[in-house]
């Protein structure tokens, strides 16, 4: 048994190893170059970045740019998959599976595939060219109402029937039921979906830069600008620094963080 339990814990040595060269070691890095300058070949301690970063109005508007796309982004592709989860977990067809497969399959293809063929379809009705923000919001619904899809349907798929049964009996109508009992329930399912599109949707600058011909600047693409085409590490380090601290204040209002049964949670909001 003794013997067991020591190899249980080398086995854990190759996850550590993996841990220390491609998340810690990289995050020390980033945190270095962001709270320092270089000054006369000289790498000192600043703050400069930071405050640079908070004071500069080109990079407030691409922060509020970005922001705007996400929430835009989250917000249609929650207002669509919903309906679809919705219909798709309640209804009886012998082959929804293969409904929803339908609208998982475009993940499967490559994503500048997919990308370049919706921006030959906006140039084809017109909108390429003309439309940088809408094409932009199209593009990221597009490419993440997968995301939002199949959290929402494993949710409702798995609600419990007692609960809208019960909901039915007492006297509730459909709309009652669905607003009292399954959309709290589903909220899990929400949450994650929320998540997994508004995060992304911030960085996702291909979307951005295929649709909007360049026009339309969003944080992951000023990231990329600043490691690239600026070679300034230090500011780059720092708004990947902020996007991160963004990433995590979502996680920690969605609750993200936290453990135990969701469904459970979700139920007892009403």
């Amino acid at each position: 048994m003794q013997s067991l339990h020591f190899s249980r814990k080398q086995l854990c040595i190759p996850y550590a190893l993996f841990l220390l060269l491609f998340v810690i070691i990289p995050m020390l890095l980033i945190l270095f170059y962001a709270f320092t300058e270089t000054v006369d070949g000289t790498i000192r301690f600043s703050f400069a970045n930071f405050i640079g970063f908070f004071t500069s109005t080109a990079k407030l508007s691409t922060l509020l740019m970005s922001f705007t796309v996400a929430i835009i982004s989250t917000a249609a592709c929650l207002l669509i998959a919903y309906p679809v989860a919705y219909i798709l977990a309640r209804s009886k067809f012998r082959r929804k599976n293969v409904l929803l497969m339908i609208f998982i399959l475009p993940m499967w293809i490559n994503f500048v595939l997919r990308i370049t063929a919706l921006r030959e379809l906006l140039d084809l009705i017109g909108l390429l060219g003309s439309q940088n923000y809408l094409n932009t919001i199209i593009g990221m619904v597009y490419d993440f109402l997968p995301f939002m899809i199949l959290p929402l349907y494993t949710t409702l798929e798995k609600l419990d029937e007692s609960y809208l049964e019960a909901a039915a009996d007492l006297g509730g109508s459909k709309f009652t039921v669905f607003t009292k009992v399954t959309f709290p329930l589903s909220l899990p399912g929400v949450i994650s979906g929320v998540t997994m599109v508004f995060m992304p949707s911030m960085t996702n600058y291909v979307v951005s830069d295929t649709l909007s011909n360049f026009n339309i600047t969003i944080l992951g693409k000023l990231i990329d600008q600043y490691f690239t085409a600026y070679d300034n590490w230090h500011m780059g380090s720092m708004i990947s620094i902020i996007l991160l601290v963004i990433i995590f204040l979502t996680m920690l209002a969605t609750g993200g963080f936290k453990d135990g049964d969701r469904e459970a949670r979700g139920a007892n909001l009403w």
